[in-house]
């Protein structure tokens, strides 16, 4: 096996689970990363985005990523985001993420100030020098992050043998193929827009981490399958409801990962507590997008014959 065949599939981005009083829940991490595993993901992307990561302390992020590392470490593939907007956090959670023993580290460049290209090669090269065994994945996100991952950049970057790939959250899928070319056959790309997941692997991304997997994981699953088996129709389609799908999560007054956490604690027994402020709780004006999300998500899931 190649060094990123490990890294090729589904990989849901991992939510914040948090207690009654807004704490990290150890219970309820180990919870979600075990039904993910259950539903057949091959990996799990701790403290992204979708893990609140900027809310969080470097301690709160190493409670979360130690307990779905106790979980289900060595049976899935565990990438951990470690950016923290300066250089020693991330570092010192990089570190750590190592002797944990996940199977690579992510980084968004800093954000807040526009630095120069020299500068994030230096804050990613510090971050990865910290935890030197550990392969290290960036993460393009320009319209979060505020810069996004050049040609150039990433091909300074290349001159550190730990970066294996990108994780692409751009909304135009050339990206991935540039990236690719430059990387070689070694080097892997992550479709990030959810939308589009059945485009982004047909540009050449070998896999997809995204924000909604983990509440229809099945359907994620059967674009990839339906490409792999080359029925691009199928694979169309379906990609075509999975949109539909998040457009009627964006429309709610409460956060995107509020209705998440929603729809997961009604119908899949999955309590992952609120999300943490300055973010929009859930609010009962959107139950009805919750009714419609899950019943849209249960007729994909039969109409397409996923198990």
């Amino acid at each position: 096996m190649s060094r990123i065949g490990k890294f090729k599939g589904i990989i849901p981005a991992f939510y914040a689970c948090y207690n009654s009083d807004g704490e990290v829940s150890v219970e309820q991490n180990k919870k979600l990363a075990r039904y993910l595993a259950d539903k057949g993901v091959q990996g799990l992307y701790v403290s992204g985005s979708s893990g609140e990561c900027i809310y969080q302390s470097i301690e709160e992020r190493k409670k979360a990523l130690r307990a779905v590392m106790e979980e289900v470490g060595g049976q899935l593939t565990i990438i951990a985001h470690v950016a923290c907007n300066n250089t020693k956090d991330s570092a010192e959670l990089a570190a750590y993420a190592e002797h944990l023993g996940v199977d690579a580290i992510a980084s968004i460049p800093p954000i807040y100030f526009h630095l120069p290209e020299y500068a994030i090669a230096d804050y990613w090269n510090t971050i990865s020098k910290a935890a030197p065994h550990t392969p290290f994945i960036i993460y393009n996100i320009p319209q979060l992050a505020g810069v996004a991952l050049s040609l150039s950049l990433l091909k300074e970057m290349l001159k550190n043998p730990n970066v294996i790939g990108v994780k692409n959250t751009t909304a135009s899928v050339q990206d991935i193929r540039d990236f690719k070319d430059i990387g070689g056959e070694d080097f892997i790309v992550f479709n990030g827009p959810d939308e589009q997941l059945a485009a982004g692997l047909m540009m050449g991304a070998e896999a997809g981490i995204g924000g909604t997997y983990a509440i229809m994981p099945e359907l994620f699953l059967a674009v990839r399958h339906f490409l792999q088996t080359n029925q691009v129709d199928k694979a169309q389609q379906l990609q075509g409801d999975i949109v539909r799908i998040i457009e009627t999560m964006y429309v709610g007054h409460s956060n995107l990962y509020a209705i998440i956490k929603e729809y997961l604690r009604r119908y899949q027994n999955l309590d992952l507590g609120g999300v943490r402020a300055p973010m929009t709780n859930f609010v009962s004006q959107d139950d009805h997008i919750v009714t419609q999300m899950a019943s849209m998500i249960k007729t994909a899931i039969q109409g397409y014959s996923v198990q």
